[in-house]
């Protein structure tokens, strides 16, 4: 099982979208600037370090850039059983499990980043992690501090982030040196994110939420929050809110996704830190990471010995004047056994036929819906077993949209 891992703010850095801008997968950092109103490829390719690090820069150039590399990774065929994200990568995986869609999100975590921004300029705050020193012993550092310091991110065994005010930061870094800390290292952030600090940014985000809509997630999605998995579109918005102020508990996260039996953990987006953390805390599993075109031939390189190609003796024939070449054949469709798969033939809004339903039978030709302007027609005949593409969702080009089961 396959889970994709969307990183968080810190992970980005100036000109990361340089390779990927010849990429067909590049269209969506267009319509990001539709829907963030601002130039996101300015923010990819020309940005420097300093301007990319402004907390509403960096989590709309982070979001946009996974989104980039996940619609590359969809492009090959290639789908996953469950999302993660951590801190602003909650937003890239609900995107990916079909719980927002695209432009939604896109002004979701532009908001985000605004009120962010403007909570932190509110209230001087810093972030630091501690390093080889168990949970609970952070966790007595914080408490044993008298100003405004807390638990900000549970990453990994021996790795916890705390958030505050500057001076108690300090002090809380002293005690957690005196418990056996290795050592502590100050983040070069904007914020003390993920504490009460940003309060009034929790208040501003959610009118923006309130604006969204929310679907049911499509696979396993686990929440930073509580590190459950939440399969109601409706719980999402508090779980977002609760996100601002609440420590992200990816180590637990990764435990959930652990117990429910996902084996390979593909980071999806710029850097290499969840993964990293992966393999520090699940060291036995599978793991890469996908931040440049050229880490798509690795993913196959893993993903193709695990396919199981059904033979051409057993592909089933069509009985119809139309040709199976009349459709549109993807590099990677054996991995979901394409041949009883309708596939987009071009990226764009999916609009469902209205004779579409589940467990009717579909011939040759018959129309399954449009992609935009250009129709999505069957190139085999079967009974309809589900439709995998959600009426009014972005998918792109050679994207599974429905499944049959062949006569």
């Amino acid at each position: 099982m396959i889970v994709f891992m969307y990183p968080g703010q810190g992970s980005q850095k100036s000109g990361m979208g340089k390779l990927w801008v010849d990429h067909p997968s590049w269209e969506l950092v267009e319509e990001a600037s539709e829907a963030a109103d601002k130039d996101v490829a300015e923010l990819l390719l020309d940005a420097d370090d300093d301007e990319l690090a402004k907390t509403y820069n960096s989590q709309l150039a982070t979001f946009v850039l996974s989104m980039v590399i996940l619609d590359a990774v969809t492009r090959l065929g290639i789908e996953a059983a469950g999302h993660v994200g951590h801190s602003l990568g909650e937003y890239s995986a609900l995107t990916s499990a079909g719980v927002l869609n695209f432009s939604d999100a896109v002004a979701l975590v532009s908001e985000r980043g605004n009120a962010m921004q403007a909570a932190a300029e509110e209230r001087e705050g810093t972030m630091a992690a501690v390093l080889g020193l168990d949970d609970d012993a952070v966790l007595i550092a914080c408490n044993r501090t008298a100003a405004d310091v807390w638990v900000a991110n549970h990453n990994c065994a021996g790795q916890v982030v705390i958030a505050g005010a500057p001076e108690a930061i300090n002090t809380a870094i002293s005690i957690a040196k005196e418990l056996g800390a290795k050592r502590s290292v100050v983040l070069t952030v904007g914020g003390a994110f993920h504490t009460p600090y940003m309060a009034s940014a929790r208040e501003r985000l959610s009118k923006a939420l309130a604006c969204a809509e929310f679907r049911d997630p499509i696979g396993v999605v686990v929440a930073n929050v509580d590190s459950m998995r939440h399969e109601r579109g409706v719980d999402w918005p508090d779980l977002l809110l609760a996100q601002l102020t609440s420590p992200v508990r990816w180590r637990q996260t990764l435990s959930t996704l652990e117990s429910v039996g996902f084996t390979t953990y593909v980071e999806i987006g710029p850097g290499k830190v969840l993964s990293g953390m992966v393999k520090r805390e699940l060291p036995q599993r599978q793991k890469l990471a996908i931040s440049t075109p050229e880490d798509l031939d690795g993913l196959l390189d893993i993903l193709v010995p695990l396919s199981v190609p059904v033979p051409q003796s057993e592909i089933a024939q069509p009985q119809s004047q139309v040709e199976v070449s009349d459709f549109p054949t993807c590099e990677g469709e054996h991995f979901f056994a394409v041949e009883r798969l309708v596939v987009s033939p071009a990226s764009g809004i999916f609009n469902m036929g209205t004779s579409v339903k589940p467990g009717t039978n579909v011939s040759v030709g018959d129309l399954i819906g449009s992609v935009g302007d250009v129709e999505v027609r069957s190139a085999f005949s079967g009974e309809l077993v589900g439709v995998l593409a959600l009426d009014g969702e972005r998918v792109t080009d050679c994207q599974p949209i429905a499944w049959l089961r062949l006569h």
